[in-house]
């Protein structure tokens, strides 16, 4: 899946903004409060509001009066546009979020559509209205000539919840579950060295969690189904930090599962609790980063934190065929270092504009873009200060 644009309006410091042709590898540079983490969240909070409902994921984030735009009484509307693969039509998911009468977050409109070609009619497989609403029963005929929809009226417990959510569990609405599997995957970093350093008890676990609490058991799942890519990890921990040999995910004799890091220069392994923030975040983007089955979408915000500055870019490199795999990433950062290993296209900076956000590309300012093209490295130029309003000053 790609995510090709993405409009939002009203959530928090985004009052209105749009972002289009979003490459596979997205970096968004910013000073502190320009509005980094809030992109990231808009995944986050869509990513809850299906887990749970929109009710929940609002008062996760202080109820409706912190996430509307200051000053604004709403409604909250996200808009994406993305294809699920390169030969398949652009699909459009908008959602509009607003209070009820008694001032509870409900859907106001859920609308999830496909167009055939540049100038076919587009087919609303779901379009809802405040938990009632209607869906394309025939999605098996979308794209044939002729075809013309035939629509079944629905109607959910609550109109809290996301029709892609109660709809997409069921098969004869194919196409609304696959999206609904889609947002399932998205996979939003909130990594914690602490939590990551921590005993797991025995179990299964075959992706890394947004946490990283369960990185033993990952490491685990890979050693046992996965071996050369879990030998490419290896074989990039002993090149990039110093000693380690060898990581294994070792089971306790009370039944946890513990790593333990192999210095070459010592007999016993030292237990994950007594090892540098660095080497566990790298050991963790390692596992993440080649993960048999990549999300399809990653944030992941300031992956320099505990790392050398000389191993950002070939971190940022690891993104790219990460992305180049089929799982889309969107990074954030306040490393020059890490920058100058992206391309300019694939750089954007959000900077305030009367108290909000907005959001420009790095490839469309004629200064930037020619410095570039003559040799100079896109963070050296951050760092300067081209990019306008993307620093503290």
């Amino acid at each position: 899946m790609r995510i090709e644009s993405l409009r939002i309006k009203n959530y928090k410091i985004f009052k209105e903004i749009f972002i289009g042709n979003i490459p596979n590898m997205a970096i968004f540079l910013g000073a502190n409060g320009s509005g980094k983490s809030t992109l990231f969240d808009v995944f986050g909070f869509l990513h809850d509001a299906l887990i749970d409902n929109v009710r929940a994921a609002i008062t996760k984030r202080g109820g409706f009066k912190e996430v509307v735009s200051r000053g604004e009484k709403g409604p909250i509307d996200f808009e994406i546009k993305f294809r699920p693969n390169p030969v398949e039509p652009i699909v459009t998911y908008n959602l509009i979020i607003g209070p009820d009468q008694k001032g509870i977050p409900v859907v106001k409109r859920e609308i999830l559509k496909y167009r055939r070609g540049q100038k076919g009619k587009p087919w609303h497989f779901l379009d809802f209205s405040e938990g009632a609403g209607v869906a394309i029963i025939n999605e098996n005929e979308y794209g044939l000539p002729d075809a013309e929809p035939k629509r079944e009226d629905q109607k959910l417990d609550s109109p809290d919840i996301l029709a892609i959510k109660g709809l997409g569990q069921f098969q004869k609405f194919p196409q609304i579950a696959a999206f609904r599997r889609l947002i399932e995957g998205w996979h939003v970093s909130d990594f914690h060295i602490q939590a990551a350093r921590a005993s797991q008890d025995a179990g299964y676990s075959e992706h890394l969690s947004p946490t990283g609490e369960n990185l033993p058991l990952v490491a685990q799942f890979m050693y046992e189904h996965y071996q050369d890519q879990f030998q490419e990890v290896l074989n990039k921990m002993s090149n990039r930090v110093p000693g380690v040999k060898d990581v294994k995910a070792t089971e306790t004799a009370d039944g946890r599962i513990v790593l333990q890091f192999q210095d070459g220069s010592f007999k016993d392994p030292f237990v994950a609790r007594y090892v540098s923030d660095g080497t566990i975040k790298m050991f963790a983007y390692l596992l993440l980063l080649h993960d048999p089955k990549p999300h399809p979408l990653l944030c992941i915000e300031e992956p320099e934190n505990q790392l050398h500055p000389e191993l950002l870019r070939e971190l940022a490199e690891e993104f790219r065929i990460y992305s180049e795999r089929g799982g889309q990433v969107f990074i954030s950062t306040h490393s020059p270092d890490f920058v100058n290993g992206v391309e300019i296209s694939e750089l954007f900076w959000l900077t305030k504009k009367n108290g909000f956000s907005i959001i420009q590309r790095a490839s469309e300012n004629e200064l930037v873009k020619r410095l570039v093209e003559e040799g100079d490295l896109p963070g050296a130029l951050w760092k300067q200060g081209f990019f306008e309003g993307a620093g503290p000053r």
